[in-house]
Formats: C-alpha cells, sequence, structure tokens
C-alpha cells in the first residue's frame, strides 16, 4: 500500500521518489509507504488552492453546507473503514478509533449548520443618510497541520471548519496515519468539493511547514501539536503576518475533594488517563485528591489500572493499545526512572510490555516531588500522577503552577467549591463532575503555552472569517 498525495482534485504519487514507512504499532511491523511531498508538490497545491479560492469563496453558504453535509453522511458510511485504518496505523482500541470515525460526520455536520449561519450586523449611524454594516468574509487559503494521535478528530475539524467558512485549504496529514486521512478527503472530493479547495500533502513536517507559511498564498494557518513546534511555527507566521490557530500541548489537573463519590471519579479518572494510552492533549496528568479520601482514592485508581486489558486495538475487549512509537517507549521509563529516582512511589506498572510492538503498562506514581520531570513536562503517555493536597487553594495553585493551559477536571458535590475552581483555574477548558470535551457544539482550546484560537462550537469558524467594515453614504 503507497498512501498518496491529493492535489488540485488528482491523487498523484507525487514528483519524487521520498517515502515513508507506515509501521502497525501493535507489531512494529511495516504495512505500507507514504508519498512525500516535494516542492513542487507544494507549488503546486498552493496554485491550486489559489484558484479554487477565488471560485469556493464566492458559492453561496447554502451550497457550502449542502456539500458538507453529503461529506457527512458519506464519512458515516465509511466509519467502519477509517476505524480500522487508525487502529492499524496508531494503534487506540478499535472501539475509541470507532467513537472518533464516527464522530466526524457530527463535526462535518455542525459547519455545515455554521456555514449557513456567518451572519455580519448593522451598526446603527449618526447620520439617516448613512449605512454601517459588518460583513464576514472567509480569510483566503488556509495550511493546516493536524497530529496522529487523533488523526480524524483533529484533521476533519480543520478541512471542515474551513470549508464551511469559504476558505480553501492545504491540510498537511501525519505520515504515521495517512489511510485515514486519504479516506476522509474521498467523503470531501465524493460529496463535490471542488478541484483545488482541499488538497491532502505528506512529508518532512519542517520542509512543508516553512514553504507554505512563507508562501504569500497562504493567509492562515491552523497547528495541532507539541508546544515546540507550535512556538515555532507561531514565529514562522509572525514574520510573515499570517493569522493562526494554536491547539497545542497541555498537562492537565485532575482535582477531586473529598466530598465527591470516591469510586466513580476513580473510574472516570483511570478512562480519561488511559484513553489512546496516555496519548491525548487534554489527558489528565497530575491527580490532585484531597488529603480526607486520598487512600481509598489510589487504592481505587491503581487497581482499576491494573485491571485494564492490554493489547493490539484491533483484538477483541483491548481497553489500551500500544503507544504510537518505539521512542515514545523509552521516553516512559525516562518519566518513570527519573520520578523514582527522585522519591516517588511507584504504586502500578513502571515498564514495557514484551518484546513486540510498543507496549507500556498503565503506570501510577505517587509522591512525587515537583521536581521530578513528569510534573513539569507533558508525559504524552499511559502515566498517571497522584498526589494529595489539603487546602483546596493549594489544588489551585498546583493547577496554575505551569505554563499549560488547555483542560482541566473538578469533581466536588459542593458549588461553593465549584464556582471557586472554575473561577481559580487558568485554563482554556474545565470539565467539572464529568467529562464533557470536544464536542462539535463547544469550543475546544487553550491558553499560556497551550496555544490560542478555538476549533469546533461557533468559535470554530469565526477562526477562518475576517471582519470587514463598511460605511456607506446613500445619495
Amino acid at each position: 500500500m503507497t498512501a498518496s498525495l491529493f492535489i488540485n482534485g488528482k491523487w498523484t504519487a507525487g514528483s519524487g521518489n521520498r517515502r515513508g514507512k507506515v509501521i502497525n504499532p501493535a507489531t512494529g511491523a511495516e504495512i505500507g509507504e507514504v508519498a512525500y511531498a516535494e516542492a513542487a508538490d507544494l507549488d503546486a497545491a498552493l496554485a491550486a488552492a489559489e484558484a479554487a479560492f477565488r471560485s469556493w469563496s464566492q458559492t453561496s453558504a447554502y451550497d457550502r453546507s449542502r456539500i458538507l453535509r453529503k461529506a457527512a453522511d458519506l464519512s458515516r458510511q465509511r466509519a467502519g473503514v477509517i476505524a480500522e485504518s487508525i487502529t492499524r496505523e496508531q494503534g487506540k482500541p478499535l472501539a475509541e478509533a470507532r467513537m472518533e470515525a464516527g464522530s466526524a460526520g457530527d463535526h462535518i455536520d455542525w459547519y455545515a449548520e455554521e456555514a449557513r449561519r456567518t451572519y455580519g450586523r448593522v451598526i446603527p449611524a449618526r447620520t439617516p443618510s448613512t449605512q454601517q454594516m459588518v460583513l464576514l468574509e472567509p480569510v483566503g487559503p488556509v495550511a493546516a497541520f493536524s497530529p496522529w494521535n487523533f488523526p480524524i478528530g483533529q484533521l476533519v475539524r480543520k478541512i471542515a471548519g474551513a470549508l464551511a467558512a469559504g476558505c480553501s485549504i492545504i491540510a498537511k496529514a501525519p505520515e504515521e496515519t495517512p489511510t485515514c486521512a486519504i479516506e476522509l478527503t474521498k467523503c470531501f472530493e465524493e460529496a463535490g468539493v471542488p478541484a483545488g479547495a482541499l488538497n491532502l500533502v505528506f512529508g518532512v513536517p519542517a520542509e512543508i511547514s516553512e514553504h507554505l507559511i512563507a508562501s504569500p498564498i497562504i493567509r492562515k494557518v491552523s497547528f495541532t501539536g507539541s508546544v515546540p513546534v507550535g512556538r515555532h511555527l507561531g514565529a514562522l507566521s509572525a514574520q510573515h503576518l499570517k493569522r493562526t490557530t494554536m491547539e497545542l500541548g497541555g498537562h492537565a489537573p485532575f482535582i477531586v475533594c473529598d466530598d465527591a463519590d470516591i469510586a466513580s471519579v476513580a473510574a472516570l479518572g483511570v478512562g480519561l488517563k488511559f484513553r489512546n494510552a496516555g496519548q491525548v492533549c487534554a489527558s489528565p496528568t497530575r491527580f490532585l485528591v484531597q488529603d480526607g479520601i486520598f487512600d481509598n482514592f489510589l487504592q481505587a485508581f491503581v487497581a482499576g489500572a491494573e485491571k485494564l486489558k492490554v493489547g493490539d486495538g484491533a483484538a477483541e475487549g483491548i481497553q489500551m493499545g500500544p503507544v504510537a512509537h518505539a521512542r515514545r517507549l523509552d521516553a516512559m521509563e525516562g518519566f518513570v526512572r527519573d520520578a523514582v529516582a527522585q522519591g516517588a512511589e511507584l504504586k502500578a506498572g513502571g515498564g514495557r510490555i514484551g518484546n513486540t510492538g510498543f507496549f507500556f503498562e498503565p503506570t501510577v506514581l505517587t509522591n512525587v516531588p515537583n521536581s521530578a520531570r513528569i510534573m513539569n513536562e507533558e508525559p504524552f503517555g499511559p502515566i498517571a500522577v497522584v498526589n494529595r493536597f489539603g487546602d483546596l487553594e493549594d489544588a489551585i495553585a498546583e493547577a496554575n503552577r505551569l505554563p499549560y493551559g488547555l483542560a482541566a477536571f473538578a469533581f466536588s458535590k459542593r458549588t461553593d467549591r465549584t464556582d471557586r475552581l472554575m473561577r481559580g483555574i487558568e485554563t482554556g477548558m474545565i470539565s467539572i463532575n464529568h467529562f464533557g470535551l470536544a464536542a462539535p457544539e463547544t469550543p475546544f482550546g487553550g491558553i499560556k503555552d497551550s496555544g490560542h484560537g478555538s476549533e469546533g462550537g461557533a468559535e470554530g469558524i469565526q477562526a477562518y472569517l475576517t471582519t470587514k467594515f463598511v460605511s456607506q453614504m446613500n445619495g
């Protein structure tokens, strides 16, 4: 299998001979290759996006919405095939992959509706002969970069948001998981998105980002990924005065007050922490538990982690698959080794599983000092830190100690506590007493080092629109 590029409405192997390997992380075996875009391919995509923008931006919102709705229906019809490719190339359990693939249609449908509601406004003028209006217009061709951990969930938001607003887009999808990106692109292609309005490329990330962002054709950059890469792309975009949406890393606190239901919150915490083997930007990483229930919560959490069934995500009943790369195994071992050396207690897991594939045990550390790397660096893997706190203000201080601000979780039956947590934690999103993030109708984004801007919700389409003020004197 060779994954192809999609440029100006045609599937192509590209102008060069460079290829990347596609690996099944459950076995470590090579299962295919992906074509890498060369400069000539990127130039062709830029020219196509520029030409398509002129017509697509003038297509009525009603017609754009109709096309997106058809793409949503096609994505639902093919969700099973898309899910299987996610599991095969990324590793997550098939049940999780099905949820991700199945939700793509909902995201597209949401933006299809938002396309028809990009309203401007009329501003009352000071003289009767003057008319003042605010118009919302598509920003222009977009360069979008999506990650491998949610190869459909992140990509679909960028494509659907840009197209709904009337923008053309060049999407650089992850080389590790090309098949599902190709299947999603085919849904838009067959739904009637015109040639050039959507282009899909793979290749060396630095080469593609520097080439596309530097081009005067690109007017907007959307990136989901790590903080260091986000900083680099943000600086590059700033040099060329490009608008950006940056959804970067996180280090989410999970605060459990002493009046919370221990069993249900611990079970939810295990599910959220080890989902996708912890490779989730909004994954809870620092579990902060109040003194009165700390021991019981830790016991329940450890028991839940140890019961998880780990294995090939394609197998029946698997609850956690492999991490995506061999280098993630090395990173996990490094985090554990450093924490234990600094006095942390290892309560569960801590090592690799077997010699085939990239499996790591669901791991629980406790009494971890703030000097440990895992308390300061995003682990992006199946390691949970469970520490105690006394006063609520101590938990809030710890939550805000790091420069990250993507997501947070809090649990208490007392509204005075939840109100203090809601207002006190510096974060782009907070979910209180349940998991309520990442629905199509809600904004998803962070603050501080976790980025800026939102995808999803009414805010999602606004990221692809510019404001034009019109003042007109009649007569």
